[in-house]
């Protein structure tokens, strides 16, 4: 098994403001041979999310930063090539943590045997994977919507938000989504049935908000922080409930993270603001995932992945996030299926 070259990108100095290549080194070695219990992955896919940022840093935080000189972690998809674990076949699909690389010896029990004939592999890096866990329970489990209330959504275009707004849709409630540019917001309103769209880049966000949100809001996701939550939180609602998923706007602030100068409308209010990890739900995801499948074979929730090839891209692919260049659930193909 030795004769497989692995190559690998292993996080070597720890990223000031945004990640550049020098960041990481790039390597090829002979990929390792699973021990017991353990099973060797072909990568398939890897899964780019806005999270990876935080996880450079050292210092505390939901999981243990990534040491210098390992590889990067990263979700991803891949095929069993090697087996010491009765649990996986050599042949079969799954999903885990495999890192930035080509081949990854895991735990069996780590990876999640899946069925590439039920759905298209990076779906389970997106609608079917962690994003839309974290849809599902962030928004149904911290805000549980209302028919009829007013639900918005930052970040609406993204692997998350986009899953978001179409659940809130179903649970019938209105739903606006801010993304950037007019192409995001035209697939929002046009594919995904939102009734509006907010474009940041291009419009006055607490003008839009009051346009579309006359009532106030109910229910706010919140994937991007900053002035965009500032402006949202100065249109709330009576009894509005905020989930906190990400603060994409701030993770490669220099100077310290930037938290909402008017949060004192969370008291006038009375509403809760509520920060959550996905993780949190491990033991639920089956449920998430059969609700989400269902609306997804029902046709009415949609998916979009943006896949690109390489993966030696990867320092430059991951940036695409933090300028907001992904339409969908980014992801790098690695190999072909």
């Amino acid at each position: 098994m030795t004769s497989l070259q692995n190559r690998q990108f292993k996080l070597i100095a720890r990223p000031v403001g945004m990640a550049k290549r020098s960041d990481f080194e790039f390597t090829t070695t002979p990929a390792a041979e699973p021990g017991a219990g353990e099973v060797l992955v072909k990568v398939l896919y890897i899964s780019l999310d806005p999270a990876m940022r935080g996880w450079m840093n050292e210092g505390k935080s939901y999981v243990p930063p990534v040491k210098l000189g390992e590889v990067m972690r990263a979700g991803g998809v891949g095929r069993v090539v090697a087996s010491n674990d009765p649990s996986l076949a050599v042949g079969d699909h799954v999903v885990g943590i495999t890192g930035v690389q080509d081949y990854a010896a895991a735990k069996a029990g780590a990876m999640t045997r899946i069925e590439p004939k039920l759905a298209p592999l990076p779906r389970y890096l997106g609608a079917l994977g962690m994003p839309g866990m974290t849809a599902y329970f962030g928004l149904l489990d911290i805000c549980d919507p209302k028919p009829g209330e007013t639900v918005v959504v930052s970040g609406a275009a993204g692997a998350v938000g986009a899953v978001v707004g179409q659940i809130a849709k179903i649970k019938g409630c209105q739903v606006v989504g801010i993304a950037g540019g007019p192409d995001k917001c035209r697939y929002l309103t046009d594919e995904l049935k939102f009734d509006a769209a907010i474009d940041y880049k291009n419009q006055n966000v607490s003008e839009q908000l009051k346009l579309h949100c006359p009532k106030g809001v109910n229910v706010y996701f919140d994937n991007v922080g900053g002035e965009i939550l500032e402006a949202v939180l100065a249109q709330l609602a009576m009894k509005a409930r905020i989930s906190l998923c990400g603060a994409i706007s701030q993770y490669n602030n220099i100077e310290g993270i930037k938290g909402p100068r008017n949060y004192l409308s969370l008291l006038i209010n009375r509403a809760r603001m509520e920060g959550f990890i996905v993780f949190d739900y491990a033991a639920r995801y089956p449920e998430g995932a059969r609700a989400i499948a269902g609306w997804l074979a029902d046709g009415i929730l949609k998916a979009r992945e943006d896949i690109v090839d390489g993966l030696e891209t990867f320092p430059e692919t991951l940036l695409k996030l933090y300028h907001g260049e992904n339409f969908g659930k980014l992801v790098i193909k690695v190999a072909d299926a």
